[in-house]
């Protein structure tokens, strides 16, 4: 699959990493359709919160940054970053990785809008054909459904019809613990 050339990259780069990750945002969702629906401007991976010193020792003679309160600020070796911070940034001459931190209690992976909402950590990352390891769709979508733009609503569209029904429902029912409405909840069947 030449046209996942930027995901294979990552996976490269990460295939020594021997903790919990994955791709996030909409490459994610374009890995489990199995074909690029959009173009996209940047990619994201995701790692827990727990792992993140363990990311730094990894990708040795990167620079790290991290967001503060909307300002990119240096994000120091060995700095533990907590809530409100699950934004950083790693990078080395032309290569930006983006970093999303996300929570995890347990065997549970953890939103972190809202602790209620839950999966178990081993049904959270998936893996394509080629071994690309990503965040499943339904993961995604939460985090995009706070106040979607064009291509999340694009995502959205693009995956409907073609996430399994357990993932949807789990996603309804998260949505719907979260906003009692919202246009997505009123979509899953079309």
């Amino acid at each position: 699959m030449n046209h996942f050339k930027i995901t294979n990259c990552i996976a490269s780069l990460m295939k020594d990493y021997n903790y919990p990750w994955a791709i996030a945002g909409g490459w994610a969702i374009d890995l489990y359709i199995g074909n690029i629906t959009r173009d996209h401007e940047d990619i994201e991976i995701v790692i827990f919160r727990d792992d993140q010193k363990k990311l730094q020792d990894y990708l040795v003679g990167w620079n790290f940054k991290k967001v503060s309160y909307g300002e990119i600020e240096p994000w120091q070796l060995g700095e533990r970053l907590e809530l409100p911070i699950h934004e950083t940034y790693a990078e080395e001459s032309d290569n930006k990785l983006e970093v999303l931190l996300n929570e995890s209690e347990g065997n549970d992976w953890v939103f972190r809008r809202d602790n209620r909402i839950r999966k178990p950590k081993s049904e959270i990352i998936l893996q394509s054909l080629n071994g690309v390891r990503y965040l499943c769709p339904e993961i995604v979508l939460l985090y995009k459904s706070k106040n979607p733009r064009y291509k999340d609503q694009e995502d959205f569209k693009n995956i409907n019809k073609l996430i399994e029904t357990e993932r949807k429902e789990w996603l309804i029912n998260s949505l719907k613990t979260l906003y009692v409405e919202h246009p997505w909840i009123e979509a899953r069947s079309r």
